[in-house]
């Protein structure tokens, strides 16, 4: 797995001015950002709405309850990438099936994931709607991973540290390795980014993350 270079990022002890200067600049980043994103895209959201309701059944577009800034949950939305029936699915999962899952919170050849959803997951597509969480200011461009309530406990004594940033449309741990990194190394960069965050890190991160999803490295 090969990480973004870190030299010349900003060390994690950041003067609270240039914290604030730097949450300024990215909120205002992430707010024209998603807005050209969302014009841009909707002709082409039309036509993943389109496709995923053709393939499956349910609808197109859902929203996930995650836990965002400060602990507080939050809809972060998303194409629906498996059947409607997924809990039910998931009851019939083998006992190695969901062992796997409650470690990684990920199966593979998970059989809850449809057609279109496996291309929409590989290419990251099934994250697009997230715009529209960073465009209401509940997620941001880059930031880390958007958890479950199950994860919590993943993350130990660095909870409060992961709820104290915004989430992610992408991040450290999306622009390095993605599902090919075991959850201990997520919960290290998650860590990593928040130590370190700043514009230069944020901009390394985006241009990465639009590289692994090209080369369709560690796809989810």
């Amino acid at each position: 797995m090969q990480l973004i270079d870190n030299t010349d990022i900003v060390a994690k002890n950041q003067s609270a001015p240039a914290k604030i200067t730097y949450l300024f600049v990215k909120r205002i980043f992430d707010f024209i950002s998603a807005l050209i994103g969302i014009v841009l895209l909707s002709p082409f959201f039309l036509l993943l709405i389109l496709w995923v309701k053709i393939d499956s059944k349910g609808p197109a577009i859902f929203g996930h309850t995650r836990i965002g800034t400060n602990g507080k949950n939050i809809k972060v939305y998303k194409f629906r990438s498996m059947v409607q029936n997924a809990d039910e699915v998931f009851k019939n999962f083998t006992p190695e099936q969901k062992k796997e899952f409650e470690i990684n919170f990920k199966l593979e050849n998970d059989p809850r994931i449809t057609k279109a959803g496996e291309f929409l997951r590989k290419t990251s597509l099934d994250e697009l709607p997230q715009l529209f969480n960073i465009l209401i200011g509940n997620m941001s461009v880059v930031g880390p991973r958007p958890i479950i309530q199950k994860e919590v406990e993943k993350y130990g004594q660095f909870a409060d540290k992961l709820f104290s940033a915004k989430p992610g449309l992408t991040g450290y741990w999306q622009a390095n390795g993605r599902s090919d990194t075991t959850y201990e190394e997520r919960v290290a960069m998650d860590m990593y980014y928040i130590d370190n965050r700043s514009t230069l890190l944020d901009i390394k991160i985006i241009l990465k993350t639009f590289s692994s999803v090209i080369k369709g490295e560690g796809a989810m």
